[in-house]
């Protein structure tokens, strides 16, 4: 009895101080974690689809994604590499005779002249930025960021340690930046220049000869490099995409970035691509191998048949958007607070909305275009996003991949939920 008493107590004490010490602890993600943002689009598309599983009539036009459904010759190119087995590990970069057809892509539709070691697939061109950005940006570095910008470029500078640097563009110069306005933000900290056209979320198209007047600030500070995100090159309704590497001597300067998703309606193929000087895209490979190695390899040979198709492919659904682009255009003006411009590219609308700040109804007062994006979502049952998150907060994005008569529906509700605000 002696012996074994001792030892009880000394197994109760442990086990006290083991509940004790589990009871005291806190969940803890790391610090890198804490440097991002919940995505702001994303953030809103759960909230309303949460209001729509709770019964609901919530008209979603926050989300990024055509309303339509991948063309057959692409889907067709899908099941052939099904049915031939292309359903093991592919190479990092992507299979060689799908980087050899983007080559021959970005010679037809941009002049620019690569080899299939300066191109990487990746798994949607988020996962393409990301890499680049890893890869070019030190902790302390400038990234440019031309406002507004999409959602995901500030975070994944700050994922990287960098420091966003802003330029602030208004709806009075079509949400471009000027050259003197680069001019005056470079400085030689500036490690990365951000260029997304056409733009999400403003829809806004660079021409060749402001993309020319961009390129001739950026020849003069060699350590800059350019990442242009051309994801909409193939819904830009003015028929003159402008690839920013095309300007000269800004090829070796340049990381060009697309992908299938927006033009193609392929956004659940997740298949995003790079063109780039080779020492970037081997760094990017590099990344890419210790991440998630190549992208699925049935969504690449599909990728090669939508590479081949280029634009046609794309053609009846940017008709479509175009039609769309102008009912909504002509809906929004007719609300008053609402300052718009027409939108050269993408699929979204991205008004002014500063005019209705400092109005109230039904316990919301809007002080920003996210304030009101909240409003029309509680009480019209519309979901957009605020502005904010693209940084121009007297802004809201709203989305025109949806039905003419969704679209109809949607302005009148938001019409007469505006009209409540005084």
């Amino acid at each position: 009895m002696h012996g074994w008493w001792p030892r009880l107590g000394e197994t109760a004490k442990a086990l006290r101080n083991f509940v004790e010490q589990t009871i005291d602890m806190q969940p803890r993600t790391s610090q890198l974690l804490g440097r991002l943002s919940e995505s702001a689009t994303i953030a809103m598309s759960r909230k309303a689809r949460e209001l729509k599983a709770a019964g609901r009539d919530i008209i979603s036009l926050s989300l990024g994604e055509p309303d339509f459904d991948t063309p057959d010759p692409i889907k067709a190119a899908g099941i052939r590499a099904i049915e031939e087995n292309h359903t093991h590990y592919p190479p990092v970069p992507g299979f060689a005779d799908v980087r050899q057809a983007i080559c021959a892509k970005l010679q037809r539709d941009n002049g620019l002249s690569y080899q299939p070691d300066q191109i990487v697939v990746s798994t949607g061109a988020k996962h393409s930025l990301m890499n680049v950005v890893l890869s070019l940006v030190d902790a302390g570095d400038e990234v440019i960021l031309p406002t507004p910008f999409w959602v995901s470029y500030a975070d994944m500078v700050n994922l990287a340690g960098g420091q966003v640097v802003e330029v602030k563009t208004g709806i009075a110069q079509d949400f471009k930046m000027t050259a003197d306005q680069l001019r005056s933000a470079l400085t030689e900290r500036t490690r990365v220049v951000m260029l997304n056209s056409p733009n999400n979320p403003s829809g806004s198209v660079y021409t060749a000869e402001e993309m020319a007047e961009l390129a001739e600030v950026v020849s003069s500070h060699p350590h800059a490099v350019v990442i242009s995100d051309e994801i909409y090159e193939y819904i830009n309704f003015t028929e003159q995409h402008a690839s920013f590497a095309a300007q000269p001597g800004m090829m070796e300067r340049t990381v060009t970035v697309n992908g299938v998703s927006k033009g193609f309606a392929m956004t659940g193929w997740r298949i995003g691509y790079i063109a780039a000087p080779q020492w970037i895209a081997a760094a990017c490979t590099k990344l890419q191998g210790q991440f998630t190695s190549g992208a699925s390899g049935i969504s690449q040979k599909a990728t090669a048949e939508a590479m081949n198709g280029g634009g046609n492919l794309a053609a009846e659904m940017k008709t479509a958007f175009l039609s769309r682009r102008d009912l909504v255009i002509e809906g929004l003006r007719g609300i008053d607070g609402f300052e718009v411009n027409v939108p050269k590219g993408a699929f979204y609308i991205f008004p002014d909305v500063s005019a209705l700040f400092g109005k109230s109804h039904a316990g919301h007062t809007i002080q920003s275009g996210q304030d009101l994006a909240m409003y029309l979502l509680e009480t019209a049952d519309v979901a957009t996003v605020g502005g904010d998150a693209f940084g121009s907060p007297n802004c809201m994005r709203i989305s025109y991949a949806a039905s003419d008569d969704v679209l109809r529906e949607a302005i009148r509700r938001i019409a007469t939920a505006v009209a409540h605000l005084a």
